[in-house]
């Protein structure tokens, strides 16, 4: 079974809490897949990647720069893996068969919009009710996470 962590955004975007867990990811040595709702959002998470802060350089790359397979961020729209994500980074309500084909997967989700919120209680029981290894985590002020189940 899938081991997947929920990851419940209360504080800050997700523009400001992903680069910050990429970077906890690459620290690891592990690869990752960032999949978004659509073009535009990943080319908007793609571009804060890159400026997100000053004094850092996150490696990552999109379809438009190609070459996945040397990228250890890759970011995309679609369900794929190119460039052998150990992790999947959910977004936007961004679904995946991919699931079972890598170490973790991560559902990030805005905690303050009842849409989102509402799909990632959806998400848990359907998860849960399939047997998959699940986490809760809640952002805390200043983008701390506290795990909550």
């Amino acid at each position: 079974m899938a081991t997947i962590w929920f990851y419940q955004l209360l504080h800050l975007p997700l523009d400001a809490a992903l680069p910050k867990m990429l970077e906890m990811s690459l620290q690891r040595g592990k690869r990752a897949l960032v999949m978004a709702s659509t073009a535009e959002r990943v080319e908007a998470l793609c571009d804060r990647l890159w400026t997100y802060r000053d004094d850092s350089f996150l490696p990552h790359g999109t379809a438009k720069d190609g070459m996945a397979a040397h990228q250890p961020v890759w970011l995309t729209e679609k369900d794929e893996n190119p460039n052998g994500a150990d992790y999947l980074f959910l977004t936007d309500g961004a679904d995946s068969e991919l699931i079972d084909t890598v170490e973790r997967t991560h559902e990030v989700f805005d905690g303050r919009d009842p849409a989102a919120l509402a799909e990632a209680r959806r998400r848990w029981r359907a998860y849960k009710n399939d047997g998959h290894d699940l986490a809760y985590y809640e952002q805390q002020e200043g983008g701390g996470w506290t795990k909550r189940a």
